[in-house]
């Protein structure tokens, strides 16, 4: 009896709608964008400010070390990553000195 009623009810939106034509303004979905972020290069896209992706090779066993400590933090992996980086910067800066840029080719 239900699929008698599916097949009797009609289409709403008629032909138009399949083929996409339409008076409507599309519907905007998700949050809307709040960063006034300038984005030099692809890899930045869709990060916060002072953020860009990077690919590193990393031993497998480290990074599921990495991904375990994030789960029982209930952290982001990326923060689990920052916050090494950011300690070997400072222990490195201790014992070397400030870090210098590498210069431009």
């Amino acid at each position: 009896m239900a699929k008698d009623f599916k097949k009797n009810m009609p289409m709403s939106g008629g032909l138009s709608s399949l083929i996409g034509e339409s008076n409507e303004e599309p519907t905007k979905r998700g949050r809307p964008k709040t960063s006034t972020k300038e984005v030099t290069k692809t890899s930045q896209e869709g990060t916060k400010e002072s953020e860009t992706r990077a690919t590193f090779i990393v031993n497998e066993d480290l990074l599921e070390k990495c991904k375990a400590i994030a789960y029982w933090d209930r952290v982001l992996i990326k923060d689990v990553i920052g916050t090494a980086l950011q300690e070997y910067v400072e222990k490195y800066e201790k014992k070397a000195g400030e870090i210098k840029p590498v210069p431009k080719k």
